[in-house]
């Protein structure tokens, strides 16, 4: 969130093109982030997010400047920063380092619900990937004690498994679900067994993440986003 360019309730390295804030405020920020991970790279590469489990595979033939709706980006080319932008929601950062394909993932409820990590992996093998050169990371998101969802969210996931229960618990006859540990489960799942979880929530104010529900809550109309971003060197 520290060191942009971005005021007010974007203060101060908001990267979220989809927020309110102002465009060349965002492209600023956006060339900060690009700049620390190398100044000779390509410009950062961001889908158009929509919760889905759609994904995109960047070749050396790709359309750089065409903003596909996706949640998930892969690619095994150098020096190209693919990014997904967070706001409690799960971003999930992929390394193949035998094949050297990484990819970068937006995991919201419904991403993950629609088996979006699962997806990803699947492609990566298809691409001669193997789960155990894989290494992930789990970026800060919310996590369940502030994470309070209804009773037919958690029937939803019930219904797809009954696994699924030990992610909700009850707290003062509220429901609270947890997202990053389901989201990691999954990876598991996928024979995932390397994987670095940040454990910082996005909704504590303290921790300087933006927050979609902490600024619903704030009855503020926006908010700025966190930028999760991997590259071959």
């Amino acid at each position: 969130m520290n060191g942009g360019k971005s005021k007010g309730i974007y203060k101060s390295l908001n990267c979220g093109p989809g927020s309110l804030d102002k465009r060349n405020n965002i492209l600023k920020n956006l060339r900060i982030v690009k700049n620390k991970i190398g100044k000779k790279t390509k410009n950062i590469y961001l889908v158009n997010q929509v919760h889905s489990n759609k994904l995109v595979f960047l070749n050396k033939n790709s359309n750089l400047k065409k903003r596909i709706k996706a949640d998930a980006i892969l690619t095994d080319q150098k020096k190209l920063p693919i990014a997904v932008l967070t706001a409690d929601c799960v971003p999930v950062l992929l390394y193949d380092f035998e094949k050297k394909i990484i990819a970068a993932i937006h995991a919201g409820w419904k991403g993950a619900y629609r088996d979006i990590i699962k997806k990803v992996i699947n492609f990566m093998l298809k691409k001669g990937c193997n789960p155990k050169n894989i290494v992930g990371a789990i970026g800060p998101s919310i996590t369940q004690k502030n994470y309070e969802v209804k009773a037919d969210f958690k029937k939803k996931f019930i219904k797809k498994h009954k696994k699924n229960k030990v992610f909700f618990r009850y707290k003062n006859k509220l429901i609270y679900f947890d997202l990053p540990n389901y989201v990691k489960a999954q990876l598991k799942s996928q024979k995932i067994n390397r994987i670095d979880m940040i454990k910082i929530d996005t909704f504590d104010k303290k921790n300087n993440f933006f927050s979609a529900r902490r600024a619903s809550k704030l009855n503020l109309n926006d908010y700025g986003r966190n930028i999760s971003i991997i590259m071959i060197n």
